[in-house]
């Protein structure tokens, strides 16, 4: 184990960043003042703030940490969360991002009112606000805690989190979207950099391939695993991680955010996309450093204390020399802080867009301003209270998606039917969204917690869709059809994608979002074809 410490260049690197950050969204908040300012930046940004920061805040704990253990525990399979990514961000940019941008909505429960009504704007919301709070900004407080006690073991674990969610809350607090988004964009450049700067360095102490792959099982290095594999069957890759994945991406109000504050469609689309670029370098700088590991540190879980999230913080201590750990360690920090910012973020937004404005619909500007800063403030102390509690699951990694399997496919289907489907009714989604949680609830219980029915969490995900879309297309079939005219803006239909060819005739081939998805998709083929 090496020797966690720092040094006076490392603590001054730290300190520094962390106030450029908190000034940064101080600086953003001079010219804060409406809800659309405060919730969606105005709706300015452009591709490269929109693709930074969806990769920085997805990066944060499920990567930088958890993929790197996941790597050493289980192998690369791990890379499949993030290829998929890139399959479903093209999905979204041709599909869904102009219904949203059209609907001019704040939130994504809100555009499932538009499309259904206000029953399933408020399940879908309070289901996020608590995912915000409890999965993933705790997961990302818990990342960062574990990182602190490990350079400092003397300070008790909560006081770690509470450090951490007291920096992060404070720039988000005060400077809205448009503080996380910007302060995402510097974050998401150092967190390249450093992945980049530990994976060479890993490598280099390695040697060569031939020596990694000597202590590599060779099916560690296939992304396609068996179907009775434990970490991530082929059934759950084909079946389970695009559900997942579909509603991180697609329907997660702490992902879309930025989305929906776009300048324009373009932007949005780019944006999506260059993050889909940026995702498929993951498997070169952010999992094959957990592979490296396996032949640098053989004997690490026979430590006292070993978890698989140990694995990259064990690299960074032991790899980097004095000054250039302490920028890494910003990265690290970066990582975590741009996480704990978005989900904060979406959460206030939540809370202020769904319920406070419905309930108030005459509240000032100012007012709601004041109201999304008042619950960020509250939710980074709940979420700072709840991190140390998943220290009793096995790894962070399986805490996010074992969660995501249970709550999310209900709202899949949902959107996926809502858009595609115009006969679908406001009592047949808010039916399946019932009908599929209860589901999830009877599952969790017959299976991790009595023991009667083993399911693998990844196919819990494609059940719980089954039965969802089941429930909503038999309930619509049994109630009124919606009025047509009322919700055709939000349909798809062959007709708007042919409009919408015509309008991009005069556009540059390379400003054409369907090369850019063609190439993408071209580009995530190859790297799954290679590692087979």
């Amino acid at each position: 184990m090496p020797d966690f410490s720092l040094t006076t260049i490392d603590i001054i690197t730290i300190i520094t960043y962390l106030f450029a950050i908190i000034g940064i969204g101080i600086w953003v908040s001079r010219k804060t003042e409406t809800s659309e300012d405060y919730f969606l930046a105005g709706r300015t940004l452009t591709w490269f703030f929109i693709g930074s920061s969806l990769l920085a805040s997805n990066i944060s704990s499920s990567s930088l940490i958890g993929m790197a253990g996941s790597a050493y525990n289980s192998g690369i399979a791990v890379y499949n969360y993030e290829w998929m990514a890139a399959i479903i961000l093209v999905v979204f940019a041709i599909f869904f991002i102009p219904f949203y941008l059209k609907s001019r909505v704040f939130t994504m429960p809100e555009f499932l009112e538009r499309r259904f009504d206000s029953r399933s704007r408020y399940y879908f919301s309070g289901f996020t606000i608590l995912g915000n709070i409890f999965i993933d900004t705790a997961g990302s407080l818990y990342a960062g805690g574990l990182v602190i006690q490990l350079l400092y073991p003397e300070v008790p674990f909560v006081l770690s989190v509470s450090i951490l969610a007291l920096i992060a809350g404070l720039y988000t607090v005060i400077g809205g979207l448009k503080a996380v988004v910007y302060t995402d964009a510097i974050q998401a450049v150092l967190l390249i950099l450093g992945a980049i700067l530990i994976t060479v360095l890993a490598f280099g102490e390695v040697g060569s391939w031939e020596n990694a792959m000597a202590a590599t099982n060779p099916e560690m290095m296939s992304l396609v695993l068996p179907a009775d594999n434990d970490f991530l069957p082929w059934t759950g890759l084909v079946f389970g991680i695009p559900l997942l994945g579909f509603y991180f991406w697609c329907n997660n109000q702490f992902m879309v955010q930025r989305v929906l504050g776009a300048k324009d469609i373009n932007h949005a689309r780019w944006g999506v996309l260059s993050a889909g670029f940026m995702k498929l370098l993951v498997i070169f700088i952010m999992v094959f450093p957990g592979i490296f590991a396996l032949t640098l540190y053989p004997d690490l879980p026979s430590l006292e204390g070993y978890t698989p999230d140990l694995v990259f913080p064990v690299l960074l201590f032991d790899l980097l020399p004095i000054g250039i750990r302490g920028l890494m360690l910003v990265a690290l920090i970066a990582a975590i802080m741009s996480s704990i910012d978005s989900t904060l973020n979406s959460a206030s937004t939540l809370v202020t867009m769904d319920f406070i404005k419905k309930l108030k619909p005459d509240m000032t500007q100012a007012k709601m301003v004041q109201v999304g800063r008042v619950t960020t403030f509250a939710f980074m102390i709940v979420s700072a209270l709840w991190a140390p509690f998943i220290k009793s699951f096995p790894s962070l990694w399986e805490y996010l998606q074992m969660f995501l399997a249970y709550i999310s496919p209900p709202f899949v289907a949902a959107f996926v039917i809502g858009i595609f489907w115009k006969k679908a009714t406001s009592s047949g989604a808010f039916g399946g969204l019932v009908i599929g949680h209860l589901s999830a609830i009877t599952i969790l219980l017959l299976s991790p917690v009595f023991g009667i029915l083993e399911i693998q969490f990844l196919m819990v995900a494609p059940i719980l869709f089954v039965i969802s879309t089941g429930a909503i297309i038999f309930i619509s079939m049994n109630t009124k059809a919606p009025d047509f005219d009322k919700i055709k803006e939000l349909i798809w239909t062959k007709a708007l994608f042919d409009i919408e060819t015509q309008e991009m005739k005069g556009l540059a081939w390379y400003k054409n979002y369907r090369y850019q998805s063609a190439a993408l998709l071209t580009l995530t083929a190859i790297i799954v074809i290679t590692f087979w």
